[in-house]
């Protein structure tokens, strides 16, 4: 593959007439003002693919679904619009149905559709459980989360948990010495707490200003912790909905490219407007927001990393910080060490961005195709 793009973001700048070649999907040689006639010419901005590591679903689907045919459908929504390495998310259940939604994962994993799997919960404050299944939420064991994490046969990359619970912060220390990245959300902690968890390993905030309280000058909570720690990311949904432009000034003051951009996204994204669920929850989507019919709480998003990607854009006027939210932080809070830019060795994942549109153009994941 030799493609030429007129600019390209490459090692966190903006460069022009930028040619990058690639060899069995890796990418092998970055060049500036190539001569040659490449395969393709592009006259947009050359981004390396999205890295989306908090989604549950798509299409219709959740990753969670027992046919492995519909979970694919569900990735390949959020394919086309731009994310080409993608971490499938899990909400709450028994710790039984949990482990059997590891296990049909595991395959796909192996195929290379997915690159890991989030647990977001069961391990999640009730004051702050949001469309999650209140009666399921407990507090974490190492025992338990042992045979989860055993269950997974290395496949677990990210737990989100309430570092307040009993056994939170113990929690943090053990998944963070089995190598498993811990996020903390769905939380009531107050900064001590939160602290603490940052000093036991934990390295971000599951969608940042939801799930826990907002952000409040002189208020001792998680979220005044997470800003004041510059060196913990911050997930952010930016649908329009779930984070107010007041917030995110606050995070783009609170500390340099701590931003990821996830979607959060539950079974409707790149779907329309119906009756969902989320685990045993009923879901309505009116005008592509998703809310709990019982108490129409937030329940996910219907979002779509291109939309993200472009939003953050639209408020922020740098491509660069925005390849950063969108694709390097997620990849290396991860430890996906192949992905997340446009760099020799790297794989061969890349987007156009034209005129406010995502392109594939690329080498996407060969098992997809």
């Amino acid at each position: 593959m030799h493609v030429h793009g007129a600019s390209a973001v490459v090692d966190g700048a903006l460069r022009e007439q930028t040619c990058v070649k690639a060899v069995s999907g890796l990418i092998t040689a970055i060049s500036f003002n190539c001569a040659e006639t490449p395969d393709s010419f592009h006259s947009g901005t050359l981004i390396p693919g999205f890295v989306d590591i908090h989604s549950h679903g798509g299409g219709g689907y959740y990753f969670s679904d027992l046919s492995p045919e519909n979970v694919v459908v569900a990735r390949n929504a959020h394919l086309s619009h731009g994310t080409t390495t993608h971490i499938a998310s899990l909400v709450t259940e028994p710790i039984g149905v949990l482990e059997e939604q590891i296990l049909r994962l595991l395959p796909l994993i192996n195929a290379g559709i997915f690159e890991g799997i989030h647990l977001e919960g069961p391990y999640l404050s009730h004051a702050r459980c949001g469309a999650h299944e209140p009666s399921l939420l407990r507090s974490p064991t190492i025992e338990e989360l042992s045979a989860l994490i055993d269950t997974g046969q290395g496949s677990i990359s990210m737990v989100t948990l309430a570092p307040e619970l009993d056994g939170g912060i113990q929690a943090v220390e053990y998944l963070t010495s089995r190598g498993v990245t811990v996020a903390l959300g769905h939380s009531q902690a107050d900064a001590a707490t939160t602290n603490a968890a940052f000093a036991a390993g934990a390295q971000l905030i599951t969608h940042f200003s939801n799930g826990m309280p907002k952000p409040s000058k002189g208020v001792s909570t998680i979220a005044e912790a997470s800003l004041a720690q510059k060196n913990i990311a911050l997930e952010m949904i930016l649908d329009g909905v779930h984070v107010s432009d007041e917030i995110l000034r606050e995070v783009l003051a609170s500390g340099d490219q701590r931003t990821i951009l996830v979607t959060d996204s539950m079974s409707a994204a790149g779907s329309g407007d119906g009756s969902y669920s989320i685990g045993s929850l009923d879901v309505a989507v009116i005008d592509g927001v998703a809310r709990l019919t019982s108490n129409h709480t937030l329940a996910g998003s219907t979002l779509t990393m291109d939309k993200a990607f472009i939003n953050f854009l639209q408020f922020n006027k740098s491509i660069v910080d925005c390849v950063f939210a969108a694709s390097t932080l997620p990849a290396k809070t991860l430890g996906l060490h192949a992905v997340g830019e446009i760099a020799i060795g790297k794989k061969a994942h890349l987007l156009e961005y034209l005129d406010s549109a995502i392109t594939v153009i690329a080498s996407v994941p060969s098992a997809l195709e």
